[in-house]
């Protein structure tokens, strides 16, 4: 590896055994590990990882930090975290104590399968460490006997039922993983609805600052990246709360400011896109027509 590098690419699960120094692995598209095996770095030289396949991890009584990105995240409470594929992650600290158990499951083991194409709804793959999923007592007895299942299946000899069965575990698996992650939206309303106020003020900041002139219409993105969220934590966290999205939030403030710009001043249709950061006005009619079944100019004739 070139000195130069800091972050390993690891193609197959076969691949990250190796590089960890473990047995290989008992099916070639899907692996379970004891966390403790994972504490040493993945290589020499090497700051973090970039696997080509998903990683669903339960830890807990950590000692020290994982890297993860550019930060770290403490797990001495214990958490679930989904890592999807392509996604960079940190090395292990050195001195780590990790108790618990990861799943590797490469994409390949879903091809054929319902799961391969519904995988992407299970937004909390694209979460960011530090969103980890917090479980309770009776909800770690549910996974971690889901795991001990997946376990005792891998130890049986490979047929013409293991995909199958492997899949349907990990199916159950995720959609457990979802009831838990809305719970926890749940149980943490409070912190959510400061995240939502917090949003709305960053929003209400965007456009009276005129910043939609210089940088067009506020994203997803931007709106993350100000509240140390990730895309799609705000979203899935948002319709938690409200029943909407980060971008319908968005166009619901857009549409409230078009209303407020056509009651309030003379400025012609294509001038309040431009100042909302539209770059087209047919782009303000769509999303007006869209939300209130009439035209910008319709609403200013029936307003007036």
């Amino acid at each position: 590896m070139n000195k130069e590098q800091t972050t390993l690419k690891v193609d197959s699960i076969s691949q990250l055994h190796h590089l960890m120094g473990l047995p290989g692995p008992k099916h070639p598209l899907l692996s379970l590990v004891d966390n403790d095996q994972l504490k040493s770095g993945p290589a020499e030289g090497a700051k973090s990882i970039s696997m080509r396949f998903y990683g669903l991890s339960y830890k807990e009584a950590v000692n020290g930090k994982m890297g993860y990105g550019q930060g770290y995240y403490d797990f001495d409470e214990g958490g679930m975290i989904f890592t999807a594929p392509n996604q960079v992650i940190g090395t292990y600290e050195s001195h780590n104590s990790h108790t618990g158990k990861t799943i590797f499951f490469h994409p390949d083991l879903l091809f054929n399968y319902p799961l391969g194409k519904s995988i992407s709804k299970y937004g909390f793959f694209d979460y960011q460490l530090y969103e980890a999923l917090h479980l309770s007592e009776s909800e770690k007895a549910i996974i971690l006997g889901l795991f001990t299942n997946i376990e005792n299946e891998l130890s049986t000899s490979i047929d013409e039922m293991s995909q199958d069965v492997l899949v349907s575990y990990l199916e159950v698996l995720l959609s457990y993983s979802q009831r838990f992650y809305k719970r926890q939206f749940i149980t943490r309303k409070a912190v959510n609805h400061d995240l939502l106020t917090r949003m709305e003020q960053l929003l209400n900041s965007y456009f009276d600052q005129q910043k939609p002139l210089q940088h067009g219409l506020p994203t997803v993105e931007y709106l993350a990246g100000e509240l140390n969220v990730s895309p799609r934590y705000l979203s899935d966290m948002l319709r938690s709360l409200t029943g909407q999205n980060a971008q319908q939030h968005i166009h619901e403030k857009l549409i409230a400011k078009a209303k407020e710009l056509l009651s309030t001043t003379s400025l012609s249709v294509a001038e309040i896109a431009y100042e909302l950061g539209f770059e087209r006005p047919q782009s303000l009619n769509k999303l007006f027509k869209k939300k209130l079944n009439l035209s910008p100019l319709e609403f200013r004739t029936s307003f007036n």
